[in-house]
This record gives structure tokens, sequence and C-alpha cells, in this order.
């Protein structure tokens, strides 16, 4: 094969030109031959014996070549994709030019775009950096006490706000039971306002064994038309009362639900976590902010081929995650009106972003010069191993060596995109958006899993 011409346009489209010589084809068409040859059927020959010559003048003189080409193609495909000098990000559409003493072909394909300069360093970003609070402390003890807490069943008193009342209930409205109105043995925590508005007021006060009725009104938005705004009657039986009780904030909680001996250690404990959860929220707005500033830096043509790859690669992780949950992904996301194109279309926009913010940083790496170690390498490997329990040599067969050192780079490069970075950290929330976010948003960055 004889490389003829190669150029790139301003959409990063390469065209290569080749050739190869009339023996190559003949060489190849022998073979094609040799191998098919048993498929044709021709009168007064056995399947496999008719002469090359008979086949060729009945089904035509080419009718081997596309087999020829398909093959030498196949051989001499990694040189016709290497020939414009940049990684191809697309497979290859080919096409005849000529065919006489020679065979004159062309292939076109994407290729990687080429960030000639970048403007990385003094990248000015704002980050939320939360102080940790006492009441952020608080809820997370008292959540702690509430997972701790005891049953005490109640026998000495009547039912009281905060309590858990195990009850039977019949609804009626207009003189007649309705659907949905009625349940046995059903736990309500009295004051949850999990019923109707002055259901719950009404069951306090009584103790265990009372019948009783409850008269309460729906409201007028109530989800069931027919009763919204209706008044009703419900037939009530108290079988039981229980409270929680929480155990007290003191040395021997922090024994039973930690390591530490008082609670002041734990506490602090306690404080410290909250803290470290705050500061990875804060490297992680810190990151996406530097990636944001990095991809609008991106003047490059992207081809959609390298979007729609990386489309695919956040469906496959998302479809990993909920797969997990012992979901099928369709399922999961028809449960917020989507289908699969939909979803691919919203999480487009974080994939033209993360195709650029990987361009730029491999810029950056080149420019920053950036060398990794074999010891790095060796290192990488142990933690990708420790991450999913495998062994290192397995971990080894299964991750190539160059995809190691290019993720190495790509994160050395934006460690030193954000050592460059003029960071400003304020304590103080942002000014909430005009309009929430919506769900499908939601569920395609993941925040509904």
């Amino acid at each position: 094969m004889t490389i003829r011409k190669s150029e790139i346009n301003e959409k990063n489209l390469a065209t290569v030109e080749f050739s190869f010589e009339a023996d190559e084809i003949e060489a190849e068409k022998l073979k094609a031959y040799r191998k098919n040859c048993s498929k044709f059927r021709i009168p007064g020959f056995r399947p496999g014996k008719a002469p090359r010559s008979i086949i060729e003048k009945m089904y035509g003189h080419d009718v081997f070549l596309e087999d020829a080409v398909n093959s030498l193609i196949n051989a001499n495909y990694e040189e016709i994709i290497k020939a414009p000098g940049r990684d191809a990000v697309s497979r290859a559409d080919f096409d005849m030019s000529s065919y006489d003493n020679e065979l004159v072909m062309k292939a076109e394909f994407y290729v990687k775009p080429e960030i000639e300069s970048i403007e990385y360093k003094g990248i000015e970003i704002t980050a939320l950096k939360r102080p940790v609070s006492d009441e952020e402390i608080d809820s997370e003890i008292e959540s702690v006490r509430k997972r701790n807490a005891r049953e005490i069943e109640i026998t000495d008193r009547p039912a009281a706000m905060g309590d858990t009342a195990l009850i039977d209930y019949e609804g009626y409205a207009d003189g007649e039971k309705f659907e949905g109105g009625t349940d046995t043995n059903y736990k309500l925590k009295l004051g949850s306002g999990s019923f109707i508005p002055g259901f719950e007021e009404q069951v306090a006060g009584h103790s265990v064994g009372d019948e009783f009725d409850v008269n309460v009104t729906f409201p007028e938005e109530y989800h069931a038309k027919e009763l919204a705004g209706k008044p009703a009657v419900f037939k009530v039986k108290l079988h039981g009362i229980t409270f929680e009780e929480l155990p007290e904030c003191d040395d021997n909680f922090a024994l039973d639900v930690s390591e530490f001996n008082t609670f002041a250690e734990y506490r602090e404990d306690v404080s410290k976590k909250i803290g470290e959860r705050h500061d990875k929220d804060t490297d992680r707005e810190v990151t996406d902010k530097i990636d944001t500033a990095l991809a609008e830096r991106v003047t490059a043509e992207i081809p959609a081929s390298m979007i729609d790859s990386e489309v695919e690669g956040l469906v496959r992780d998302a479809e990993s995650r909920i797969r997990m949950n012992g979901i099928d992904f369709k399922t999961y996301l028809s449960y917020f009106g989507m289908d699969l194109d939909k979803y691919k279309e919203n999480v487009r926009p974080d994939a033209e972003k993360a195709v650029k913010v990987r361009l730029a940083l491999e810029k950056i790496a080149s420019i920053e010069n950036i060398e990794i170690t074999d010891e790095q390498i060796e290192d990488e490997y142990s933690k990708i191993a420790a991450q999913y329990s495998v062994e290192v040599d397995f971990a080894k067969g299964q991750l190539p060596k160059e995809e190691v050192i290019s993720n190495l780079k790509l994160r050395a490069a934006a460690d030193a995109v954000k050592a460059a970075a003029v960071i400003t950290y304020t304590d103080k929330e942002p000014e909430p958006a005009s309009e929430p976010a919506s769900e499908e948003n939601d569920v395609a960055d993941g925040k509904a899993e």
C-alpha cells in the first residue's frame, strides 16, 4: 500500500488517499477465490471445483474484488488512520477513486482537534466553604439518637402528641365507607402530619382500648376529588401506645455509638466529619468551576463523534449505578417520564464539556512537560486493584499501561491548573436561582439516584 496524500480540514475531517498495486489486488483476489469458490454453483462443475476464470466470466470480472479490497483495508487500517498524524475519533468511511493498473481509494474520518494554545493560569473562581454550625452537629447527633432509641410501651396514661398509636380505623363520608379509608393495626406517629389535619390531635388524649369517632374535613385540594372539601367520620379503636425514648447525650451514649470515651470527644469527631464533607463539597465546586472555565477556553471544532462517544460512556455509567440497585435503567427513566433518547439529550451538554476539558488538560500536560514515573504507575495499579478487590496483575491485564499514564497526566495537569488558580472562598450561600432545577436535570446528572 502507498499513502498518496493526507490532509485535515477545518472541521477536523481527515482525508487520506492511498493505493494498492495490481499485484497486491491480484494476490487478495486469488485468496478470495479459494475461500469462496465453493459458494458458486456452476453447471458442469462440482461445488468448489469451478475454475476462477469461469466464475468471473459468469459473475463478472470483479466478483472477488470487494473481498480483496476489504481484506487489504483491514490489514492496513492502522497505517491509514495514523497517516494524518492525529488520533482518529471515528470509524473511517472508504470510497474507491479509480481502478486501472492500481486501485486508488480515499478514506475519510474525524481526528482529535488540535489545541494550539490555552490560557489556564490565574483562573479566577469563587467557591463556598461552609463553616460547621452547632445546628448541623446537633442534627447529626439527633439522627444517631433516633436510630438508637428504645420503644417504650405506654399503659399508664393517655396518648400524647409524639407518641405512636396502634389503631384500627374506618372512614365514612355521607354515611358511606369510602375506598382507602380503612386499615387495621396501623402505626400512626401523632404529630407527624401524615393524616388529614385534625385527625392526630383527636387520637391524642385517648387510652388503650378506647373506641371513638374522629371528625375531620378533607382539604379542598385533596387528591381524591370525590372527597375534597367533604366532612368525614373515622371510627377508631386504639390498641396500643408506644413512645420512643432517646438516649441521653452523655459519655455512655458516646461509648455506645462510637470509639470515644466521652461525649465531648464524640461531638468533636462529628464536627470534624461534617467539616470533611464540607471540604469535599468545596473541592467538587472548585473542580467544576475550573472545568467550566477550561471548557470555555477551548474554541476548537469538536467532532460530533467525540461527544457521541462520551454520551454513551455517561449512559453506561448511569446504567451500571442503577443496575446495582436492582432496577432496569429504562424502567428507572420511565419514573421521570423520560426515555433513553431524552436522557442522552439531557447529558449531551455535560458530555461536550467533558470532551473539551480533556482536550484542554492534554494540552496543558504537554505545556507543563508532565512525565509519569514507573513508581507512579505501579502505585496507581495498586490503588485500582484495592478499589475493585482484585490482584494487581489482573488490574494490569484489564487496564492498558498507556491509559493509566494518560489518566495520571490529566490528573497532574488538573492539579497544576488548580494550583495556579485564584480561588476566593466565601461562607455565604449563593442566591437561589429564579427557577428551580427541573427533575429531568436531576435525573441526568445523577442527583435523583
